[in-house]
């Protein structure tokens, strides 16, 4: 009996201190962001320590092959800390109405294991509040695959532009010095 409850008691206890450490990211990623075609939130204070590269994404852009590389990039740094979380959004008229098609894209069409997340706005005064820090902290994005990476402390921003591959040697240095 006692050892139940003391094993009950050590459960309870990490069970609260993993509930506190989330809470007390201290930055913008202490938010709860919806899956991709999923009931499912996750707090993206559960990164806390690692970089993180935020795309925000499109079904229907002439960028959208992007995601093979996005996925390649995910596979090569993941076990190294690296992070990345895909925004889709339709701020640009390009995203499925229906999130089960954008999933399909994602998943299906590209194969796709990083965290994706709901369609949201990335850009103006009813942008994710992710992008909300994002924005002010660099600029907008202009267009589809907008790529920011974000370094583990949270105080270094750098913003990619569409055309900057996720492969390129330009961000898969940045993302090495993050690391």
């Amino acid at each position: 009996m006692i050892r139940f409850t003391l094993s009950t008691l050590s459960a309870a206890l990490l069970l609260l201190s993993s509930t506190v450490q989330a809470s007390e990211c201290g930055d913008f990623t202490d938010v709860e962001v919806r899956k991709l075609r999923s009931e499912q939130s996750i707090n993206l204070c559960q990164f806390k320590d690692k970089p993180l590269l935020i795309v925000n994404t499109a079904s229907n852009c002439g960028f959208t092959p992007q995601f093979k590389e996005l996925e390649q990039l995910h596979q090569k740094y993941k076990d190294k800390g690296l992070v990345v979380l895909g925004f889709p959004s339709d701020d640009f008229f390009q995203e499925e109405d229906d999130e089960k098609d954008t999933a399909e894209v994602c998943y299906i069409n590209y194969g796709v294991t990083f965290t994706m997340l709901a369609p949201t706005p990335v850009r103006g005064d009813d942008a994710h509040p992710v992008f909300q820090f994002l924005n002010e902290q660099t600029s907008s994005p202009n267009w589809n695959f907008y790529k920011y990476l974000v370094s583990k402390d949270r105080q270094q921003v750098q913003r990619f532009n569409s055309r900057t591959k996720p492969m390129s040697e330009t961000l898969t240095q940045a993302v090495e010095q993050a690391l």
